[in-house]
C-alpha cells in the first residue's frame, strides 16, 4: 500500500490549506485514516484521526475547530482542511492509515509527508 500526500505549502497567518493523501495498491479496507505533523526539533505529533466504519473523529487540542479531517467518496482519499493557520502549525505533515488486506491483516501505512510553513 502506498500513500501519496499533496497540498503543502507556504501560506500567511490565518490563511488555508487543505492536504490530501491517496491510498493505492492491495488493500480491502481502510480502518483509520489520520495526520501527523512534525516540527524541527519536535517529536511526530498526531493531529487529526478518524475511524472509518464510526466515520467519529479526533483532534489535537492546539487544532480542534480549526482542522477538519475527511475523506472523499472513493474512500481511498483522506483530506485534511486546515484553517485560520498559525505559524506553530508549521510541520512536516505525514498522512498515515491503517488497512486491511486478507494477506496481511491490519497495517499500518506512512506517507513521504508534506511540508506546510506558515509565515507570521
Amino acid at each position: 500500500v502506498q500513500l501519496q500526500a499533496s497540498g503543502g505549502g507556504l501560506v500567511q497567518a490565518g490563511g488555508s490549506l487543505t492536504l490530501s493523501c491517496t491510498a493505492s495498491g492491495n488493500f480491502r479496507l481502510i480502518n483509520i485514516m489520520a495526520w501527523y505533523r512534525q516540527a524541527p526539533g519536535k517529536e511526530r505529533e498526531l493531529v487529526a484521526r478518524m475511524i472509518v466504519a464510526r466515520g467519529s473523529t479526533n483532534y489535537a487540542e492546539s487544532v480542534e475547530g480549526r482542522f477538519t479531517i475527511s475523506r472523499d467518496n472513493t474512500g481511498n482519499v483522506a483530506h485534511l482542511q486546515m484553517k485560520s493557520l498559525k505559524a506553530e502549525d508549521t510541520g512536516h505533515y505525514f498522512c498515515n492509515m491503517n488497512a486491511w488486506a486478507p494477506a496481511t491483516g491490519s497495517v499500518d501505512y506512512w506517507g513521504q509527508g508534506t511540508q506546510v510553513t506558515v509565515s507570521s
